[in-house]
């Protein structure tokens, strides 16, 4: 009896190590699966899985805490590490019906219908009462009849309709990604390029291997003329693939038009307007091919070309880029448009474009700006316009029009003409231009005229300062102010 007692003692202290061990080890696991419960009810979804990953690792198969885990990552939206513990539930207790029915949620949107319906069916044959698993059920002819509708008509090439049924699968279907990939192609042939953007973005999310994915988002973003977004998303492809044989030749082209662009709109900043048009043919050269990125060349041309004085060039590039560029409603487009209207003395055009620009953004001060001037010039001009009296652009330098005013100066000379009716019209007319010279070459007055108000209309004038050779007392033809009788006199054209 005692030898029997003593070789129970011997066997409990050698096996005792190992029992502790077992309870420290439960203690521990029990510990970790208490704190992964308190992080999951703060929604600190990162430090719960710390923890239920601390617990998988001490007991592998526990089913519980595997399930657990899992519900952690789903909430995390994380379906693809969820599916192999869900899996390894299932395996180790088939009947064990919470796991069943999450694994066929995950299965049902990554599109594995026949693994979803399995595992509803499992469900309820362990249950029979379980009503969502049931209506998923009910619900797979249609989903499957959709899809198999869409591939149908996208093979066939009627993408339209194609995009219709891949929308109804998608509500559903939602981490599949052949469903996204091919409703990106339907949207993009429809010109929907922003929603085959957001579509292929969830192929991203969906899939590992995204470079293709980030190749052909930048290709799209490309294809709008967004330079600098389709630059982003190449570099994402590049950061999965350094050598992916695509984007890479692709990134290098991206980024060289991307510091054209760059350069372009330094000119404008700077307001180096011949600069900015040399660039813009650099660019247009570059990349012929891209309407987009010609319209957003136009956008820049159309001002560049109006600040530099080519008139007609910028009315047809802000005319073009209104017209194909996406915003025939362009706040600024239109504002530069009307400003080269005024240059070329097409006022009534030029108030409709200010119009039409004052409408769009009731905010925008330099539209009701330009509207309001462009108004006092429609008015002016139907009364008396110094650049047409002298024949000049209005856009015309000081050297122009001195150079104008002295060819016109001796031509209408009141001493040219011997009649005195020839000789009265000859000094209403050099009136004319000595007054067009005075207003444009005093730059005070000339913006005053620009404005649209006329500096030497005594009506326009605050305290009623008179015009110079009219009513002011001044007349260069005959003292007093009176006119008539022989002329003599010798002007300076200088």
């Amino acid at each position: 009896m005692e030898i029997q007692e003593r070789m129970l003692s011997c066997l409990w202290l050698l096996f005792l190590p190992y029992l502790t061990a077992a309870d420290a080890s439960i203690s521990e696991i029990e510990r970790h699966l208490e704190m992964g419960k308190q992080f999951l009810s703060k929604g600190q979804f990162s430090d719960a899985l710390t923890h239920y990953h601390a617990a998988v690792d001490l007991d592998p198969q526990n089913y519980q805490t595997l399930y657990r885990r899992a519900t952690v990552y789903l909430a995390m939206g994380k379906s693809k590490s969820a599916l192999p513990d869900l899996d390894t539930v299932v395996k180790l207790k088939p009947d064990f019906v919470s796991a069943r029915v999450q694994r066929g949620n995950v299965l049902l949107k990554q599109g594995d219908l026949d693994g979803a319906e399995a595992d509803y069916r499992a469900v309820l044959e362990a249950d029979a009462n379980q009503a969502d698993a049931r209506a998923k059920l009910d619900s797979f002819p249609q989903l499957r009849e959709n899809i198999n509708n869409a591939n149908s008509l996208f093979e066939n090439g009627d993408l339209e309709s194609a995009e219709f049924y891949y929308t109804k699968a998608v509500e559903t279907c939602q981490w599949y990604p052949e469903l996204y990939e091919r409703r990106a192609k339907c949207y993009e042939a429809m010109g929907q390029i922003q929603k085959a953007i957001a579509d292929i973005r969830a192929v991203t999310k969906l899939i590992a291997d995204s470079t293709e994915a980030y190749y052909k988002i930048s290709q799209l973003y490309y294809a709008t003329g967004d330079v600098e977004e389709s630059l982003n998303q190449v570099r994402e492809c590049l950061k999965l693939n350094p050598d992916h044989k695509k984007c890479f030749p692709h990134y290098k082209k991206v980024k060289k038009l991307a510091k054209m662009f760059e350069s372009l709109n330094g000119y404008v900043r700077d307001e180096q307007w011949v600069e900015c048009l040399d660039k813009a043919q650099q660019i247009l050269k570059a990349e012929p091919s891209v309407s987009a990125i010609q319209m957003d060349v136009f956008r820049v041309t159309c001002k560049c070309n109006m600040k530099a004085g080519h008139v007609e060039e910028a009315i047809a590039e802000c005319t073009e880029a209104l017209k194909n560029g996406g915003n025939e409603n362009d706040v600024d487009l239109l504002c530069d448009r009307a400003e080269a209207y005024i240059l070329n003395e097409q006022f009534e055009e030029a108030v409709d474009d200010f119009q039409k620009a004052s409408s769009s953004n009731e905010e925008s001060r330099k539209a009701k700006e330009g509207l309001n001037r462009a108004h006092k010039l429609l008015k002016q001009s139907q009364r008396k316009d110094y650049y047409k009296i002298l024949g000049v652009r209005r856009n015309a330098n000081k050297r122009e029009v001195m150079k104008a005013y002295r060819k016109l100066a001796q031509q209408w000379h009141p001493d040219n003409f011997a009649n005195d009716e020839d000789k009265k019209k000859a000094e209403a007319k050099f009136i004319d231009i000595a007054s067009a010279k005075e207003v444009l070459t005093d730059p005070e007055k000339r913006q005053r005229f620009d404005q649209g108000e006329d500096p030497l209309d005594p009506e326009q004038q605050q305290g009623g300062h008179g015009h110079p050779f009219h009513g002011g007392g001044f007349n260069p033809f005959g003292g007093g102010g009176g006119g008539g009788g022989p002329f003599s006199f010798k002007f300076n054209f200088g």
